[in-house]
């Protein structure tokens, strides 16, 4: 065999053309049985799907749906079609109503070619493009929620999260933002004018500069228009001055919940008061701020077209929070002018740093920057995450640091404290799982939960006696008194950075708290996992903070923190 073998090389050795021309056809016959193989091939389908009422699709009739490109799969089994149609709703119904997951198994290049086709299809069916419009930080083309994403922003993933919550038209701009709403307040400009990229899909425009690229979601069922999650704020007096508190009123004999609150998200207001057989809409002001909450049982006058609903009286309202998104807080800027100052938002990793970044840019509508770079607080939004964090263009400077040098940095500082039992977790969460995500069951009862707990439950203490002894002008905010009464802690701070801020704007920002970094709370341990050891050394570094900061005449941890 050696022999042969030895033959065949030194033949071709003497007679290279001959060794490339063997070569040519030898990856020619393979080319031309790989392609035959491909186009040849047909569906795998079941013994149920071979009848051709049952598997072939008739003339002119919709090939079946073969999964979304966003999850990047077919649905192999009926529950698993169900499970993300109650996820996505009307969305994903096909115009009968019946599931567009279940679906066959295709394979081979004829599927490949099959799906790109579909693809096609179902963009055009999903959402029709209906051009470029101005857009305006002062009054926004689409008033609905909207979200940022510089990395990997595509017109899908947009038009995905508008149609999930109901939302008629979608629009990107900047290639990296996207905005929802029910109708469009703006004008049409030239199509020239929509110039930039997705920043996730090459080859695909995503408005321009103060430019949304449109689109009018074509929702597969009426139904998906609805408006279920209004949120319920509770039962209010009625104001004193109400058609400038509430300026849109339409009477309804027959009221229900849904009419009033598909009223004022249809005018673009986010809150729908109900008021016995009227309804109004407006903003959140001083005139009408929805702090004091009134018994219930005062607003418990069933509606006439609902019967296990109320609809408030004439003299107390029920309200809700409507998907319209108040706009009246979300545009945000560079400081025109260096700033004097540099102020630090301190806090210990997972104190709610990042909300109260939130928080801030919203009330004054100047961006914060950040002492580190944190890539994916870049692409959600927080555009001061690349600014050096001496550069004075940002309102404050995020830093979790603690040593004398780097906190005698900042010429005031806004420290921000939080319950160690709960910051640890949220910190443990980010470590592990991302900003918005969970820490695997295996790394809480592995050796990672007790070794982190070990090493940053002393900086706990430390961070917060460090900034009280070194900084300068400390303004100390507990993060559970922020989520608690947030319109009074939140102008406290607002003071500190020197900004003036109306209460109206203040108020904005109550209805728009949440932001994109808020855990969903679903995933939450069904067991403590704090040892009585651990309690033990946590319970003696309360002590200790809550000590230092009574020694300067500032109120201690709050009475939640222990004990446990």
């Amino acid at each position: 065999m050696a022999k042969l073998w030895f033959k065949f090389q030194r033949y071709f050795r003497r007679k290279p053309v001959r060794f490339f021309t063997f070569l040519v056809l030898y990856l020619t016959a393979g080319s031309l049985v790989f392609l035959h193989s491909g186009f040849v091939g047909q569906p795998a389908v079941s013994q149920s799907q071979a009848s051709p009422a049952a598997g072939v699709p008739a003339e002119g009739a919709e090939l079946p749906f073969l999964g979304d490109l966003h999850l990047g799969r077919g649905f192999r089994d009926a529950g698993e079609a169900s499970s993300i149609a109650r996820r996505y709703g009307p969305w994903f119904k096909g115009k009968d109503g019946s599931d567009r997951a279940k679906l066959g198994d295709y394979g081979g290049a004829w599927s490949r070619a099959l799906k790109g086709r579909i693809v096609r299809e179902k963009e055009e069916e999903r959402a029709k493009y209906i051009g470029c419009y101005l857009d305006d930080t002062q009054s926004r083309a689409l008033r609905g929620v909207s979200f940022f994403d510089y990395k990997k922003m595509t017109i899908f993933r947009c038009q995905d999260n508008c149609a999930e919550r109901g939302y008629l038209y979608a629009g990107l701009e900047f290639g990296a933002e996207c905005y929802c709403g029910h109708k469009i307040q703006a004008t049409n400009v030239s199509e020239a004018e929509c110039d930039m990229g997705c920043k996730g899909e090459r080859g695909s425009v995503c408005g321009g500069a103060n430019r949304l690229s449109v689109y009018r979601l074509q929702l597969a069922q009426e139904s998906a228009r609805r408006y279920g999650s209004a949120v319920f704020r509770g039962c209010f007096r009625r104001p004193d001055n109400l058609s400038l508190a509430l300026p849109v009123t339409a009477a309804m004999p027959n009221m229900s919940v849904d009419k009033c609150v598909d009223l004022c998200t249809e005018k673009e207001y986010p809150l729908a008061a109900l008021a016995g057989t009227a309804c109004h809409c407006g903003f959140p002001t001083t005139r009408f701020p929805l702090h004091e909450r009134e018994d219930e049982q005062l607003c418990a006058q069933k509606c006439s077209a609902e019967e296990f609903e109320s609809c408030g009286t004439p003299r107390y309202f029920i309200v809700y929070q409507t998907q319209v998104q108040d706009n009246r807080c979300m545009d945000r800027r560079f400081l025109p002018a260096k700033s004097k100052q540099l102020v630090a938002l301190a806090s210990f990793p997972g104190a709610g740093n990042t909300w109260a970044r939130h928080l801030i840019e919203l009330a004054t509508g100047v961006y914060t920057g950040s002492y580190y770079f944190d890539g994916s607080l870049y692409n959600k939004g927080f555009k001061g995450e690349r600014d050096h964090w001496r550069s004075g263009r940002t309102i404050c400077i995020k830093t979790h640091e603690s040593g004398q040098k780097e906190i005698e940095a900042f010429d005031a500082a806004i420290l921000l404290v939080r319950n160690p039992y709960k910051a640890l977790m949220a910190e443990f969460n980010r470590k592990y799982g991302g900003h918005i995500g969970f820490a695997a069951h295996a790394h809480w009862k592995g050796k990672e939960w007790p070794e982190f707990v070990r090493n940053y439950a002393p900086w706990w203490a430390t961070h917060t006696l460090d900034w009280l002894k070194f900084g300068k002008k400390v303004l100390v905010v507990h993060f559970e008194d922020l989520k608690q009464d947030l319109f009074v802690q939140l102008g406290r701070m607002v003071s500190l950075l020197g900004v003036a801020v109306r209460e109206d704007r203040l108020l904005c920002v109550e209805s728009q708290k949440d932001g994109n970094f808020k855990r969903s709370g679903l995933r939450k341990l069904e067991y403590d996992p704090y040892t009585a050891d651990m309690q033990k050394v946590i319970s003696a570094y309360i002590k200790m903070v809550d000590a230092a900061l009574k020694g300067r005449n500032l109120t201690g941890v709050p009475n939640d923190y222990y004990p446990r």
